[in-house]
């Protein structure tokens, strides 16, 4: 019994020693599989680690290269943008340049012209005293021999003279009188119908003296920066489009629009109040908004001519002669606007017609018709009655209403009545107060002359007469003048104007040549 315990305590120990190695290897053996998975993930993030390092070393090294382009870009475009500046100031040097020479050549020859004057005065006046004092001693000689001639003093001369010149002047207004009174007898009825209608009826309407300037309201200062654009690009594209001259002063909140011409001027005002409504204000923009408003401004015309005949009850005229009556909405005679000057005249037709028992719907289309012809008066040369007829004529109207315009202003001698009340209508129309201003016509004239001085001259698109008269613009087809011809037009130009016109101070005469490249991409 006792030997069977211990043998039970001999396997007892020998199992516990078993285990025991059993759990030691077991330990050992895991020990070595986590040692074996650490040293994995340790490699694998190892290797992570190292590829992570290497993608951030590629995207270091392109936002290196992209910053060091972006660096290079920034600076050939800020040395490209210096490049033009001073190119640009080069150019204004030059031209700053070119205008002091011809200012000290206009004074070289004017102080040329005031020597050779002097010059020429003082030896007018030396020939003039000569004749003077010869002319004395004669006329003392003279009067010595007729004296002693006559046998009579001076003033028994004299008393003889005037009593012969007081016979015959009695009996020259004698004749004179008679013939009036005959005359008169003989027109007593036509006279008296030219006496009623220049007599009838007061001119009651409301004239309207048109300016050379507009002015266009602003949201804010900042805008007035915005139009004149960088190195004023956007004021002078505006100016070029336009024809127009542009004036940005201290006025708050406004800018000004100055030019001749009413069409013009309305044209580019409303171009500016629609670049500051949209607020894109550049070149491209400019001419882009320029041209459509021009065609808007084409079918307003003809609208305009359209509510005028509408008005007067006028049906049958020409679509051409329809068009021509708006334009005179953009056209005035020393200072009255034109189409509210005819639609007068037609007015006062009509009234004075009425009274005589005359046509009054001939005679209120006699009356809009009767300036026609100062809507292209600028562009033909002759009268704009003579203009007129020949318009009217071409688009088909009678030879009633043609004569009458022809002879409203005595350039044709007037056949019939309502030639004449044409006549008398148009005097009421023009002579009533303030009506019309003399001087702003003759200044309107002298610019259109202006123009037409450079249009004159092959080569020439178009001319602008700006700053009151005191520069003309002049643009130039590219294909057909170069840049030393541009030079050489410019010259040509001042030389004409020098020789063509009288205009106070000076003139400057600036000739733009401009290449444009234009593709569509479909």
């Amino acid at each position: 019994m006792e030997m069977q315990n211990m043998i039970y305590i001999g396997f007892g120990i020998l199992g516990a020693f078993f285990f025991f190695y059993i759990g030691y290897m077991l330990r050992k053996y895991t020990a070595k599989m986590k040692v074996k998975k650490a040293e994995e993930r340790s490699k694998a993030i190892l290797e992570e680690a190292r590829i992570q390092a290497e993608s951030r070393k590629k995207e270091s090294q392109l936002e290196a290269k992209d910053l060091l382009l972006k660096m290079r870009a920034d600076f050939e475009k800020e040395s490209k943008e210096r490049k033009q500046e001073l190119f640009a100031l080069e150019k204004r040097l030059i031209q700053r340049e070119e205008n002091i020479d011809r200012k000290v050549d206009i004074l070289d020859r004017k102080e040329r012209d005031i020597a050779k004057k002097e010059g020429y005065l003082a030896q007018k006046h030396k020939d003039l005293d000569k004749k003077r004092s010869d002319l004395d001693r004669l006329l003392h000689e003279e009067k010595e021999k007729l004296q002693k001639v006559s046998g009579m003093s001076r003033d028994e001369a004299r008393r003889i003279l005037l009593k012969r010149m007081e016979e015959d002047l009695r009996h020259e207004s004698a004749g004179i009188v008679k013939k009036v009174q005959d005359e008169t007898k003989e027109k007593a009825d036509k006279e008296a119908r030219k006496i009623i209608g220049l007599a009838i009826q007061k001119c009651a309407a409301d004239h309207t003296v048109e300016t050379t300037v507009s002015v266009v309201n602003l949201s804010s200062e900042d805008m007035k920066g915005r139009i004149i654009g960088r190195e004023g690009r956007n004021i002078r594209a505006f100016e070029t489009a336009t024809g127009i001259d542009v004036i940005i002063d201290d006025t708050p909140e406004a800018v000004i629009i100055s030019g001749f011409d009413m069409m013009r001027r309305q044209v580019a005002k409303v171009a500016l109040e629609r670049l500051i409504e949209d607020g894109r204000i550049h070149p491209a923009r400019i001419e882009e908004v320029v041209e459509k408003v021009r065609k808007e401004m084409d079918v307003q015309i003809k609208e305009e001519g359209e509510k005028t005949l509408f008005d007067l009850r006028l049906h049958g005229v020409h679509p051409e002669i329809v068009r021509l009556l708006g334009r005179l909405r953009y056209r005035t005679s020393y200072g009255q606007n034109v189409l509210q000057h005819a639609k007068e005249v037609a007015y006062l037709m009509s009234v004075i017609a009425g009274e005589l028992r005359l046509d009054e719907t001939l005679a209120r289309r006699i009356g809009i018709l009767h300036d026609i012809g100062k809507a292209i008066s600028h562009e033909v040369e002759g009268t704009h009655a003579k203009i007129g007829g020949d318009l009217a004529r071409k688009y088909g109207e009678s030879e009633t209403v043609i004569h009458a315009i022809e002879a409203h202003h005595n350039d044709v001698e007037p056949r019939t009545l309502l030639a004449v009340l044409v006549q008398a209508a148009d005097a009421i129309s023009a002579t009533r107060p303030g009506a019309r201003r003399e001087s702003l016509e003759a200044y309107v004239k002298r610019l259109q002359k202006l123009e037409g001085v450079a249009n004159a001259l092959p080569g020439v698109e178009k001319s602008y007469a700006i700053q009151a008269g005191r520069e003309i613009r002049v643009i130039v087809y590219p294909d057909k003048i170069d840049d030393t011809q541009a030079t050489l037009l410019a010259r040509d130009i001042k030389k004409k104007i020098e020789e063509g016109l009288d205009y106070p101070g000076q003139i400057k005469v600036t000739v733009i040549r401009e290449t444009r490249a234009v593709e569509y991409a479909k």
